[in-house]
Parts: C-alpha cells; structure tokens; sequence
C-alpha cells in the first residue's frame, strides 16, 4: 500500500517533467527541422552559386570558340535586307540606241565592201536572199557615224549611218567618193543579259540631212585683229601659252583659275586673225574697275613646226583686275544671242529618217528575223 502511494507521488512528481520534455521534444524537433532546413537551405544555395557559375565559365569559352562563326554570320546578315526593308525592284532595261546604231554602222561598211561571191559577209546582218553582180571591194566605208538613231516602235530601230565611201577607180585606185548616207531597219532583242540584231532589209541610200544655219552669236561687236585693245592682248597672250608653249598660263588667268596647256604643244605660234566681244563699239581701251566681265571670240592662225598654217576659234571669258584683264574661262561653246533661236525643223532634216513600218495585224511590230 505504502509503495503503490510512493509509486504515485513519483508519477506526480515527474509527470511535470516528463511533459515539459514530451511538450519541449516537438519545439526541439521543429528547431532541428528549421536548423536543418536553415543549413540546407544555404547548402543549396552556395550549390546553386557554383553551379552557376560554373554555366557562366563554360558560357564564355563557349563565346570565345564561336567568335569566328558569329563574325562570318554577322558579316552575312549585314548585307541581307531588313525584314521591314522593302524589296529591291528590277532594273528595267533601257530603250538606248547604242547597240543598233553600232550595228547599223557595221551592216554598212560590210555592204558597202560586199560584191559577187562575198554575199555570204552580210549573213551576220540580214538573212534574207541576197544576189550582187558587181565585183567585191569597189567600195569600201573609210568612216562610219550613225547620225540618227530613234525607236519607231518597241524594239524596231530606223538608224541612219553618214559614210565617207571610197570608190575603187578603173585603174585600179582609190578616189574620196564623198559622204554618203544610207539608212538601215535594225530589230533588236535583248535580256538582262544578253541583247541580239538582225536588219529587216538591205540598206536604202538617202540623201543627206539639211544644213541647218545657226542663230547669231552673242559677240555683236567686231575689234579687228584688236591690235589696240587690251583684252584682245591678254587673250593673245593666253593661246600662245596655251597651244604653243610661250609663257605660262597663270601670268594670264584670274585667281583661283586653273587651266591646263595643250601638251606636247601642237603648234609654234599664233597670229590673232578676227575678235569678237560682248561690248558696246564705243568700248574705252582703258581697263574698267574690278569685277567688270567681257566675253570675247578669238579666231587665230596657229602654224605648226612644219610651217603649215590652220585655223582655231576660241570662246573666252575675261574679268578686269587691278587694271589688266584676266582670263576667267575657256568657254565650252560660243554664246549665241538670247534674241536669236536656229529653226526648229527644216526641209530634208532628221525628222524624215524614220520609214515606214510594217506592220502586223493589230499594229504591232513585226515578228524578229532568224
């Protein structure tokens, strides 16, 4: 009995214990989670950092052994269009008359030269039948220069071709035939990459365009040899340095002026033969104030070493300063007067070289020989 009570008040006694520690063994368990968890967790994390690092590491060699590659793609990239860029449109082939007017030039000389038995030396140019009766070589085209060359319908050419013919005389040699003009049809056919000609017929002989009388110049007043004007003296001076090698060419230009002489120099010396200027006639020979211009035509008789004599016409411009005139250009062309207009046709002119075309049904151009 006695030890049933001590067994129970030790039960007692320890029963508080025993519950601090069975109540304290759940907060020991989750500081041990929360510890473990807290140490995991920073296990993980300095895991993750090397990790990562170590994906950094092998990222970079990575970079550095693609470098070349990147660079060649870029390269490549570069020059491809944006995807916003619109795209390029196709060239379009131009209508020029270069490439039939050089055929033209060459279907006639061949022509000109061709005679019985050489026929077969037109069959680059025209394919149809050919038969000539004279001999071979009783002509022949010292020069050829297409003077006309328009397009009378897409791909259909009428080109006109000016010759200096040389015809073969009786005894054998050759005399100056004059220039002649002859007319050619040339069909062309071209791609972007390749162009074809062929001649529709044989050439048709023509006679020559119209000379056409130019409009006035604008040089209204005439000096003479202008032996008592300055600026004829300057401009003397400035063509025998500038065709005869007498002097150099800055004594006699403007400030900022550069012109070159004509070098070898062609001729010996010059001699002043006709002036022209823009002035009135009652022009002082005195030097006019700074920045005052003069436009003047010089015609000269340049001799050569030879002692042969030939005759050159210069358009120049003058400006005065500090009391001399200075040359202050060599004129592409002579001014013509602003009053004064050439005629804008003429009986004969150009505007008759284009032929009749022949026509398909429809009115489309004719179909391309073999």
């Amino acid at each position: 009995m006695k030890r049933a009570r001590r067994q129970a008040r030790r039960e007692q006694q320890n029963w508080p214990v025993d519950s601090v520690a069975e109540a304290s063994e759940p907060a020991r368990a989750e500081q041990g989670d929360a510890d473990v968890e807290q140490f995991a967790g920073w296990k993980t994390s300095t895991a993750g950092l090397a990790g990562l690092t170590r994906l950094a590491r092998l990222g970079t060699w990575a970079l550095i052994a693609s470098g070349p590659l990147i660079g060649v793609m870029a390269l490549f990239g570069s020059s491809a269009p944006a995807q916003s860029a619109p795209k390029a449109t196709r060239a379009v082939r131009s209508s020029a008359s270069t490439g039939p007017a050089g055929f033209a030039q060459l279907f006639v000389g061949a022509y000109l030269e061709a005679g019985e038995g050489t026929e077969k030396n037109l069959a680059p140019y025209y394919s149809g039948s050919v038969s000539l009766t004279h001999p071979a070589g009783m002509r022949s085209a010292l020069r050829t220069q297409a003077m006309d060359a328009r397009e009378i319908s897409p791909g259909y050419w009428s080109v006109t071709v000016a010759v200096n013919v040389a015809a073969k005389s009786k005894k054998g040699g050759y005399t100056d035939a004059g220039v002649q003009y002859f007319r050619v049809a040339v069909q062309s056919s071209g791609s972007d990459d390749t162009s074809a000609y062929t001649a529709v017929s044989l050439p048709a002989q023509v006679a020559a365009p119209a000379a056409l009388k130019p409009g006035a110049l604008g040089y209204p007043t005439s000096r003479g040899t202008g032996s008592s004007d300055p600026a004829s003296d300057t401009a003397a001076s400035f063509l025998k340095a500038y065709v005869a090698g007498q002097g150099e060419l800055d004594r006699y230009t403007s400030p900022g002026v550069h012109l070159f002489p004509v070098v070898p120099p062609p001729y010996t010396s010059i001699k002043l033969t006709s002036v022209q200027d823009n002035s009135k006639n009652d022009a002082s020979t005195k030097v006019p104030g700074d920045g005052v211009r003069r436009r003047l035509l010089v015609s000269i008789d340049a001799t050569d070493a030879d002692g042969n004599t030939f005759p050159l016409t210069y358009a120049l411009g003058l400006t005065a300063r500090a009391g001399r005139w200075e040359v202050s250009s060599l004129d592409d062309a002579p001014a013509t007067a602003a009053t004064s207009r050439p005629p804008s046709s003429a009986p004969n002119s150009q505007a008759t070289f284009a032929p009749s075309v022949p026509s398909t049904p429809g009115g489309s151009a004719p179909s391309f020989g073999s």
